[in-house]
């Protein structure tokens, strides 16, 4: 009887029934939790920023960002790392406090320099020598002192795939700290009274676990520190040491508390300007997945199911590629669930495919599972971050709709798109008419 009623339960994922969900909203549905995001942002304030004096974090927004994600943000007392105009807008849109974004990108446009400029961001990352000459004219031109930092490259890959890693030597990303144009912007900046140099950034990859990359870019990003205290009076105020925390995808992989990448890194960091007898800066980090990662879920619906005989069992639900491109961009890993049957055995091992023309389009590989049938709900988990922001509508598929949980209700934050919606922008010129 015991293993009747646990049969007949749903998936709960923050006391709602995702099986209503998917009811009420329709699938695909990505579905956020604002009491994880909540959680994970205490963690931040607890072990980090109330720990440690002249501490910043700042979310980074390319991970998940809406006009609510803005106000969840801002209320939680962080900043906000923005890396396009479109993210400075929502930013803009939302009333975030223009002095807590820092704005991010390897190529910023004339329009996007110029909007930040002119709301008054709170600190421009510069990546290179040809954007710092774009910014010192607009900044010229308006008659503002901009503060900055130098994107700079450690020359540290990160222990990730190839296509997350960014602080080796052969990077699209910052400034390479061997190159004399480090010196070059350095003194041009100091030369310029509309800029104002603050100190450095740099983020060695995404999905890290350990802190071995970090304590090893510390240890060259202090000595330039010092060298360049000593050959050009430059002192660092501030040092951006980025993010890409890693978190739980699969069963292989544990999300590591904050302390295990902080407490490490503030202890290099003192000790190092200790030994170097350096002021030690106002140290800033911007976690954007290990915030909203685990915060995230996405509902699809089954549809056919093929047996292939002696090979493999296909799930096809949905949604897939254009809702989650992840799996096949680098081969990211997924748990799911059967949401209307979280607890029946898992006697079957299938391939979850997406709906799209692409035989790449496979969400999970070799997933143990309940036998299913059409019309199931598959909660895949922990999709809160690049999921929804790197959504497009490939296959003319509309976007799906994005669904907060807040004190056990269910608000529509992003509404689903309508096939209307795809030709809205679609223009037909005269001679086809």
């Amino acid at each position: 009887m015991y293993l009747q009623k646990q049969l007949d339960r749903h998936y709960i994922f923050d006391n709602l029934d995702t099986v209503e969900l998917a009811k009420e909203f329709g699938t695909p549905l990505y579905v956020i939790s604002e009491n994880l995001i909540k959680y994970k942002c205490s963690q931040i304030q607890n072990d980090f920023l109330n720990k440690y004096p002249n501490t910043k974090a700042a979310y980074a927004s390319k991970a998940f960002l809406t006009l609510a994600m803005c106000k969840i943000i801002e209320r939680e007392g962080l900043g906000l790392d923005v890396v396009s105009g479109g993210e400075l807008f929502t930013a803009i849109s939302a009333h975030f406090p223009m002095e807590k974004v820092m704005f991010h990108g390897n190529n910023k446009s004339f329009e996007e320099l110029e909007l930040a400029i002119n709301n008054n961001v709170g600190r421009i990352i510069v990546d290179n020598l040809y954007e710092l000459e774009i910014l010192q004219n607009i900044a010229k031109e308006q008659n503002k002192k901009v503060k900055i930092l130098f994107r700079i490259n450690p020359g540290v890959p990160g222990k990730t795939h190839k296509y997350i890693s960014t602080g080796q030597i052969d990077s699209k990303f910052g400034i390479c700290i061997e190159e004399e144009s480090l010196n070059f912007a350095l003194k041009k900046t100091i030369d310029s009274p509309n800029l104002e140099l603050m100190g450095f950034h740099f983020h060695i990859g995404s999905q890290l676990f350990d802190n071995k990359s970090y304590l090893a870019a510390l240890n060259i990003v202090t000595g330039l520190m010092k060298n360049l205290k000593d050959k050009m009076g430059f002192i660092t105020k501030e040092l951006n040491i980025g993010g890409g925390f890693g978190i739980s995808y699969s069963t292989r992989e544990k999300t590591k508390p904050i302390s295990f990448f902080i407490d490490p890194i503030m202890k290099s960091i003192e000790d190092n300007c200790s030994k170097l007898k350096l002021e030690r800066p106002t140290i800033i980090i911007e976690p954007g997945r290990w915030i909203i990662g685990e915060a995230g879920i996405t509902l699809y619906t089954i549809g056919s199911i093929k047996e292939i005989p002696n090979v493999r069992t296909y799930i096809s639900v949905d949604g897939g590629l254009p809702d989650n491109p992840r799996p096949a961009l680098y081969g990211a890993k997924y748990e799911a669930i059967v949401a209307n049957r979280p607890y029946a055995n898992r006697e079957l091992t299938a391939t979850i495919a997406g709906k799209c023309c692409e035989s790449g389009d496979i969400l999970i590989w070799d997933i143990n599972i309940p036998y299913v049938k059409p019309g199931d709900v598959l909660a895949v988990l922990n999709t809160g971050a690049y999921n929804y922001s790197m959504a497009s509508n490939y296959n003319r598929l509309p976007k799906p709709a994005v669904v907060l949980i807040s004190n056990g209700k269910p608000h529509v934050i992003v509404e689903r798109e309508k096939y209307e919606d795809l030709i809205s922008k679609d223009k037909i010129p005269n001679h086809l008419l």
